[in-house]
């Protein structure tokens, strides 16, 4: 099974997250798409996050009607920090007839030097880098081949998907002033969020 990876603190889960997820699901041809929502993420803060099973709620109710998307618990149920390197590990282990897939947007693959073991993560899975509304350039392409280890930059592919201008941390702050998140992301959350009394202050 081709099986997509795409972590994240999804606080909340939008449509530029579905959008994104469904895109590499058609480009790359994968089986499944499975969302992995950030534990104790190195760069961030744990406070700042909402609790794990508010967001892995709101993750299962924008997916609930697609077949191919999974919400898995990984990285919230391991403790101490979570690292990409060693989900990647646990995924493989569990299920080593999976050929993976690691989404993440492309201007993240700037930092991707700087993760835990990046030469090992190319590795344990193939990366997918989306770029939002525009077709990747050949002077990213060639900054991958210079600063990449060679494990990824030879597994390395590039989509381009359609530019949503959203963020979660819009999101937050919308609701914390009242504002509407309608279709911002997918009805079930926003009613999440306003029943569970989410993001205000």
């Amino acid at each position: 099974m081709r099986l997509g990876l795409f972590g994240g603190s999804f606080d909340p889960v939008h449509y530029g997250h579905l959008l994104l997820a469904e895109q590499c699901r058609e480009q790359c041809e994968l089986d499944e798409i499975w969302f992995l929502p950030a534990g104790r993420p190195p760069h961030k803060p744990v406070e700042r996050l909402t609790a794990g099973e508010h967001r892995t709620a709101m993750l299962s109710l924008a997916v609930s009607d697609h077949p191919a998307f999974v919400v898995s618990r990984i990285e919230l149920d391991r403790s101490g920090t979570t690292y990409t390197v060693e989900t990647l590990l646990e995924v493989r282990d569990r299920h080593p007839d999976c050929e993976l897939h690691f989404l993440l947007g492309s201007d993240s693959l700037r930092d991707l030097p700087n993760w835990r073991e990046p030469a090992r993560i190319g590795t344990l899975a193939a990366i997918v880098a989306v770029n939002r509304g525009r077709v990747a350039a050949a002077a990213e392409r060639e900054w991958c081949d210079r600063h990449l280890p060679r494990e990824i930059s030879e597994r390395l592919q590039f989509i381009s998907i359609p530019a949503v201008d959203l963020s979660a941390s819009d999101i937050r702050a919308r609701v914390r002033r009242g504002a509407s998140i309608r279709f911002m992301t997918p009805p079930a959350v926003a009613a999440y969020i306003r029943e569970q009394k989410l993001y205000q202050e």
